[in-house]
């Protein structure tokens, strides 16, 4: 078993933290709001730090699961990062979607401290997180991937190895890419049911056996229908600069003829 920090406790961090606690590891969680690592080392036993680079000294390997690039620098860089803590040996395993450039700059950040850096997105949402199911993308050099991923096996169904550093981010981005056509389909779709007359609900449940069906109808469809569009995505906001609110939301001026 191994020595592990993982940093970032929100919808996905907490659950992936606790498979590694219940695997047997020996973990020190951090996150910026305090009560949430409370409840965690109460939950699942193990400690908490005070900062990024408290939770990462003397760790085989430090996971992160945070916001953005900006969050996930301010856990790695700094006196109080993350890599200010690791020792040379040491694999930083990054599970935010962040852009491949900021991957590029941590990965050399951590080559320079002879450390390894896998960068390793997450596929499967909350569900997938809390079920320990999710799907992992990752890039970075072959022999940190291979020490890392029996320890991401832990909330892992599938982790493969796409390429070098950066090619789990840019993998990741084909996902978001893919998924984007689907919700906004699936959004306009519901959009034309509801201005037609039709029972949403009832033509989903005809219509998700056929060619149209998909994970987004079968897990999305509901909550769409009550105009209710928050389900994270933030990568592709950013990327394509769409509002948090009404994401693919449909134009309130769809005519049906008849």
């Amino acid at each position: 078993m191994a020595k592990l920090a993982f940093l970032g406790l929100g919808v996905m961090g907490y659950p992936m933290a606790g498979h590694l606690a219940g695997a047997g590891h020996e973990v020190c969680v951090y996150n910026r709001t305090t009560t949430k690592a409370d409840a965690w080392v109460e939950q699942h036993g193990g400690r908490h730090a005070a900062t990024p680079r408290e939770a990462a000294t003397g760790a085989d390997f430090v996971m992160a699961c945070v916001g953005n690039d900006d969050d996930l620098r301010s856990v790695v860089l700094g006196e109080d990062g993350a890599l200010a803590g690791m020792s040379a040996g040491a694999v930083f395993v990054d599970h935010t979607t962040v852009s491949a450039r900021v991957t590029a700059e941590l990965y050399q950040a951590a080559r320079d401290k002879d450390v390894g850096f896998v960068d390793a997105p997450v596929s499967g949402g909350q569900a997938g997180a809390e079920n320990g199911v999710l799907s992992i993308m990752c890039g970075g050099d072959q022999g940190d991937f291979d020490r890392a991923a029996p320890v991401m096996a832990a909330y892992g169904r599938s982790i493969s190895r796409l390429g070098e550093s950066g090619a789990g981010q840019l993998t990741k981005m084909v996902n978001q890419i893919c998924i984007a056509g689907l919700v906004q389909g699936l959004a306009e779709g519901l959009a034309f049911a509801q201005k037609a007359g039709l029972d949403g609900r009832a033509v989903v449940d005809v219509i998700k056996g056929g060619a149209a069906g998909s994970w987004q109808m079968e897990n999305r469809h509901a909550t769409m229908l009550e105009d209710h569009f928050e389900h994270g995505f933030g990568s592709l906001r950013d990327l394509c600069g769409l509002r948090r609110t009404g994401l693919f939301r449909v134009a309130p001026d769809v005519v049906v003829t008849t």
